[in-house]
């Protein structure tokens, strides 16, 4: 593993970007299958996250890979305040509970982990790689990766329509360029963690939407993530300038 990453970065990014679509499609299926939900997703989550986490540790590189404190203070990102409203983004509609008491641990317990999976794949693994040959084209592709990976929503029996569907891939690919410059300039990726596990997590317990309501919400969080990426780059380049 440590050769297969040293010798080609970008490979062991994309070869765990497969591992983790393809074992949690997978997982889900075989789940739904015996009747509970997420049973078999959460041990592949948990597994994939302890393996990865191992590795990095082994090799100490949490600090490369944004385990670590930020570099910089807090209020050099405004105190992260503009994310606020979008964290609650899935309870926009109301609450309410999707699942039985079994399954909707289960599939928070996923979704935390699948917070902190797709930030150290998607801006952690991937874009470290792709930053080596330029930054900016890395930080578009970290986002357009994450963002398109979620037309699966179209073939999940999710039930979205076209417009519906990339509206939200709007969205996630302007959050993904928003956590992937807080990496960058944060060195940190934990703010990016703590926000995707949370968005994720409250999903479970969201009332579905109307057709208007997803694409005024894909629109909003693209909007807010945007106006605070703009913001960010005014701030720290004011601030690295005095």
């Amino acid at each position: 593993m440590k050769r297969f990453h040293q010798k080609s970065p970008l490979f062991f990014a994309l070869t765990l970007i497969g591992i983790y679509v393809a074992g949690a499609s997978i997982t889900d299926a075989l789940s739904a299958a015996i009747g509970v939900e997420k049973a078999l997703t959460l041990p592949f989550f948990a597994a994939f996250s302890l393996i990865l986490l191992l590795f990095l540790k082994k090799e100490g590189l949490f600090a490369e890979y944004g385990l670590c404190k930020p570099a910089y203070p807090a209020r050099r990102f405004l105190f992260y305040l503009p994310l606020l409203p979008a964290l609650s983004c899935n309870l926009w509609f109301g609450v309410t509970l999707n699942y039985t008491p079994l399954e909707s641990v289960l599939h928070l317990l996923s979704m935390l982990l699948v917070g902190f999976l797709e930030e150290l794949i998607f801006r952690g693994f991937l874009f470290r790689a792709m930053a080596q040959k330029g930054v900016k084209s890395a930080m578009i592709v970290s986002a357009l990766t994450f963002g398109i990976g979620h037309m699966v929503n179209l073939i999940n029996g999710s039930g979205a329509t076209l417009i519906e569907n990339l509206c939200q891939v709007l969205g996630a690919c302007a959050f993904g360029l928003l956590f992937v410059y807080l990496f960058y300039k944060g060195k940190s990726l934990l703010v990016c963690i703590a926000a995707h596990s949370i968005i994720n997590g409250l999903s479970v317990f969201a009332v579905s939407p109307t057709s208007g309501g997803v694409i005024a919400s894909g629109i909003a969080m693209t909007l807010f993530a945007l106006g605070y990426t703009l913001l960010l780059t005014k701030t720290l380049k004011s601030a690295s300038s005095q």
